[in-house]
């Protein structure tokens, strides 16, 4: 069996343009799907799968390890820098979904079968709608409240919000007792029972980082994320040492070696590895040996399109470290219009039962998805109020 091509088929999704990729082989109707959705990047993705293709194409589409080496290490640029390690998951995660296909069996059967019954999901404030999660100022946090209710309303045990607002790199109390109001007032609205995140994208210094984990420490957050940039690991682990609620991050890095000087400071608890951008299910499974090596649980990033969730959950099942999986039902109203998944939610508890189909489950409605094709993304920009450019 050989690959015959690689297809690129994209979505319009508003914030970002869905990529899927489509792996053919010499065998009549098997064929696999992946993901390589990357915001802003959606042309450079693309053509780095057909720089990619040239390698693989031709090749056996069982060997995936063989190939994921030769679209890492090959073309003398290795695969670390976001675009490639993005295309090189897309390709990888069609690959493995060939593989199951193949054998009639889950993804999560190939890595030694379900290791849990069901994946608890986790939602954004809003349901993932853009104007929402990302645009609700932290001074009101009435809203804040308003939003937390209606996730749980829709049967979220645990939702996430951006409950801390672009900061300079130092400043005063102001920003800092209004992130604490927005999660005090969401805790008042939901009680003990629901577990809060708060995503901090990385907008922080070190210092403000600092300042919003201690205030926000007592509300008792499932967990807080990227509260400084990734690549301030000494900061991460400072920050961790410093509270009680567990710090969350590793959405931006994309290969082994950066989560081994990660977990080897400890700078956090929860590794939120993203699929679709760290090389695949391929590294992603070293990854997660490595964090087990550490006790580090799993909380895939994931606010991207359909067969990233599909991926996510599939792991999900397949790693005793993961913990939750993030969901995202509401950014555009056609996401079901686009795919069938093999997984079933429970919508009175939003768990995830196993999929009982091959590989990774879903299908993709190719006409559908011409019905939404790309339109250049929403873009997010930030300046503080000096006008200095500021973090998203």
């Amino acid at each position: 069996m050989k690959i015959t091509g690689i297809e690129t088929v994209v979505c319009h999704a508003r914030m970002r343009n869905w990529v899927f990729v489509k792996v053919l082989t010499d065998q009549p109707g098997l064929f696999g799907w992946g993901e390589a959705t990357l915001e802003w990047h959606t042309r450079g993705v693309v053509g780095a799968i057909e720089d990619l293709a040239e390698l693989v194409v031709g090749e056996d589409p069982t060997r995936v390890e063989h190939l994921w080496q030769m679209m890492w290490r090959q073309h003398f640029w290795h695969g670390s820098g976001v675009v490639r390690s993005t295309a090189i998951a897309g390709i990888d995660l069609a690959l493995w979904d060939i593989v199951g296909k193949l054998h009639g069996v889950p993804c999560h059967q190939l890595w030694g079968g379900r290791v849990r019954d069901s994946i608890r999901l986790y939602c954004h404030l809003g349901g993932g709608n853009l104007d929402s999660f990302y645009s609700t100022p932290v001074d009101n946090a009435k809203r804040f409240a308003e939003l937390a209710s209606e996730a749980v309303s829709e049967g979220f045990s645990a939702f996430k919000s951006m409950a801390v607002p672009p900061t300079m790199p130092l400043e005063g109390l102001q920003a800092v007792k209004s992130a604490e109001s927005c999660v005090a007032a969401m805790r008042d609205a939901v009680g003990d029972d629901i577990d809060i995140m708060v995503d901090c994208h990385a907008r922080p210094s070190p210092a403000m980082g600092m300042r919003f984990a201690k205030v926000l420490d007592p509300y008792g957050l499932y967990f807080l994320e990227e509260p400084c940039w990734p690549e301030s690991i000494e900061s991460l682990a400072a920050i961790n040492a410093a509270v009680t609620t567990p710090i969350a991050t590793g959405e931006r890095m994309t290969h082994l070696a950066a989560f081994r000087d990660l977990f080897a400071a400890r700078g956090c608890e929860i590794c939120q590895l993203d699929l679709t951008h760290c090389g695949g299910f391929t590294e992603a499974r070293r990854i997660a040996a490595l964090a087990d090596a550490y006790r580090i649980a799993l909380a895939p990033h994931n606010p991207q399109g359909p067969v990233s969730t599909a991926a996510s959950i599939e792991f999900g099942f397949s790693q005793p470290s993961y913990i939750i999986c993030e969901s995202v039902h509401s950014d555009v109203p056609w996401r079901e219009e686009i795919v069938q998944e093999g997984f079933v939610v429970d919508a009175a508890t939003r768990t995830v039962a196993p999929n009982t189909r091959p590989g990774l489950g879903i299908s993709i409605d190719e006409d559908a998805v011409k019905k939404y094709p790309f339109q250049q993304e929403v873009p997010q920009r930030v300046f503080y109020r000096d006008g200095a450019v500021g973090d998203w």
